[in-house]
């Protein structure tokens, strides 16, 4: 069968991939373009295994809300090029469209998930074969708000999402941006787990012990320590980027409001980074790696 520049632009609207790949998928499906889209699927997968090994810590964070609905998703790729690319970026918008849309509770169960004829899994790999990265649906949260809600992006690359009950969107918001810039880990001192504060204590018992001081005054020094800590990690304990000389559980008691929830997300926190040299990376590239 004859393989017309229509027949190619077809299959070009309908997988977004390359002129040359789709001319050379309908050759091999002789022009059908079913069994065309079939091979450039399976190519994908092939394309998205051998990238699989590859490191991913650049990509965005997307919020959505519909109603009381609200979802904050993360989405890796290998270059902050990419993470600014069109195809990347509607990709992750019709991901967290599909997220806010469905009953999902995890990441298995979104790559699962139908939209159109395909799953995202396989969206994903030929999203993989076109840009030519690795890309990773890393992490989601999804709830449902009852209270005020503050919503903060910084770029694309640190979100926030904070719930507050009392209050006004300003406070809320203005909770959010702290948030984003100050990483607290815990609400209050009552949120943070016992152990976490066991191992502090014994690292700075081991520190304070070199000063050669007596028992009772290590003690006091770890003590300090532990309470500053506590301050530094905690929300309420934390003091206001905005205006440094009030606290967040100053500005709240005045306000008369409380922090429920929150969730702050950060692009790859968390993911080892390989620091390649530099000719490497270019003999990588120019072996097809």
């Amino acid at each position: 069968m004859e393989i017309t520049a229509s027949l190619v632009k077809e299959l070009r609207e309908r997988t977004g991939a390359g002129m040359m790949d789709c001319k050379a998928a309908l050759n091999d499906a002789n022009g059908d373009i079913e069994v065309a889209i079939e091979i450039m699927r399976k190519s994908g997968a092939a394309k998205a295994a051998k990238k699989a090994g590859r490191i991913a810590a650049e990509g965005i964070i997307s919020i959505k809300q519909k109603e009381n609905d609200i979802v904050m998703l993360e989405v890796n790729c290998e270059t902050d090029f990419v993470a600014k690319d069109d195809n990347f970026l509607s990709f992750v918008e019709g991901i967290t469209g599909a997220i806010i849309n469905n009953n999902i509770d995890d990441v298995n169960d979104l790559l699962k998930l139908n939209i159109g004829n395909q799953t995202i899994e396989e969206t994903t790999q030929q999203l993989v074969a076109k840009i030519g990265e690795k890309v990773t649906i890393r992490r989601f949260e999804k709830h449902s708000i009852k209270n005020q809600v503050g919503i903060y992006l910084h770029g694309t690359r640190i979100g926030v999402v904070v719930e507050i009950e009392g209050g006004d969107r300003e406070l809320a918001k203005d909770m959010a941006m702290h948030i984003a810039a100050s990483k607290p880990l815990y609400i209050n001192e009552n949120n943070v787990a016992k152990e976490v504060l066991d191992k502090e204590r014994e690292i700075y018992m081991a520190q304070a012990q070199e000063s050669g001081k007596p028992a009772e005054i290590i003690e006091k020094m770890v003590e300090g320590r532990i309470k500053k800590y506590i301050k530094e990690i905690t929300l309420l304990g934390q003091s206001f980027v905005k205006d440094p000389d009030q606290s967040i559980e100053k500005i709240l008691k005045s306000a008369e409001a409380k922090v429920l929830s929150f969730i702050r997300y950060e692009v790859g926190e968390g993911i080892e980074k390989r620091s390649d040299n530099f000719a490497e990376e270019v003999m990588s590239q120019a072996k097809g790696d």
